[in-house]
């Protein structure tokens, strides 16, 4: 059964359930979206800010949601 919600949704849904995950592990996880959507999307995201695509010491690329506590931390600092 394919599924309608837009691939954007399902990426970021994907990685925010992982919390961080690879780039293979998010392909397997989408199984019915092929490498390339799931690659394109991810690098768009990636150059919006919506998530963050690191390498690891294997050379896996990691990719998770930026931490959006640093805001409230740094507001909260300057009370």
């Amino acid at each position: 059964m394919t599924s309608h919600t837009p691939v954007t949704d399902r990426v970021l849904g994907a990685v925010q359930r992982a919390h961080e995950c690879d780039l293979d592990t998010l392909t397997n996880s989408l199984s019915d979206l092929s490498w390339g959507q799931i690659f394109l999307e991810v690098d768009r995201l990636s150059r919006k800010g919506q998530v963050l695509v690191t390498r690891d010491t294997g050379g896996r690329y990691m990719i998770r949601l930026p931490e959006h506590s640093r805001e409230a931390t740094t507001h909260h600092s300057r009370l």
